[in-house]
């Protein structure tokens, strides 16, 4: 297909931004309220069932700090910390071609400028996570996940997995973001490409986590 728009290339994260960007305002914000809301649901739902099955149940949650046009779960956060007594932390990065690490967040944490202009919290290393919510640019519905570039999340989930932590990794997601919707993209994953377990978006599930 000449005209295709070949996997990972800075053309199709262009073009990722700018349907991102082209979003009515009003949408984004009441789709991020929706993911917000789903994501709640999913958490207490799988948390009350694997303690009435005795097994045990995530508690450490790794989330984000969005960026421009990144859906904001920051509400969710104080909840989950304020009401629910979750441990959620957030990335931090510690140099070039490493994998992120993860400091505590709480309402009252100091946050600083890291790399990329992204705010890290400046507090104490976490536990390791349970779940970790991952900013998507794009995604396919088996799992695939287009980043902005830089192997953060690929070292890190690869790393981390390969220390033997169990751990979900859920992608976060705008909808438009939907790889296998547009016809003239080819993608094809790569060998150090991490799958994701699940995908939120703004219009559901577009990859359902495993009850």
């Amino acid at each position: 297909m000449s005209n295709s728009i070949e996997n990972k290339t800075p053309a199709l994260r262009d073009r990722l931004k700018a349907l991102r960007l082209a979003q009515d305002p009003n949408e984004a914000r009441r789709g991020a309220l929706l993911m917000r809301g789903r994501l709640f649901t999913w958490l207490a739902t799988t948390r009350d069932a694997l303690k009435k099955a005795g097994k045990p149940a995530p508690k450490n949650i790794a989330a984000f700090w969005p960026i421009a046009q990144e859906p904001d779960l920051t509400p969710l956060l104080y909840q989950w910390v304020e009401e629910e007594d979750i441990t959620v932390s957030l990335p931090v990065v510690t140099g070039p071609e490493q994998p992120l690490t993860f400091r505590l967040w709480t309402p009252d944490t100091d946050m600083k400028p890291g790399a990329f202009g992204i705010a890290e919290p400046a507090g104490e290393q976490a536990p390791a996570p349970d779940v970790i919510l991952v900013p998507t640019l794009g995604f396919t519905r088996k799992g695939d996940r287009v980043g902005y570039g830089k192997g953060y999340y690929d070292r890190t989930l690869t790393n981390l997995k390969a220390q033997g932590h169990a751990f979900v990794a859920l992608g976060i997601a705008w909808a438009c973001g939907d790889i296998d919707r547009m016809g003239d993209v080819v993608y094809e994953s790569h060998p150090h490409d991490y799958r994701l377990d699940g995908i939120l978006t703004d219009k559901g599930w577009a990859l359902k986590l495993p009850e």
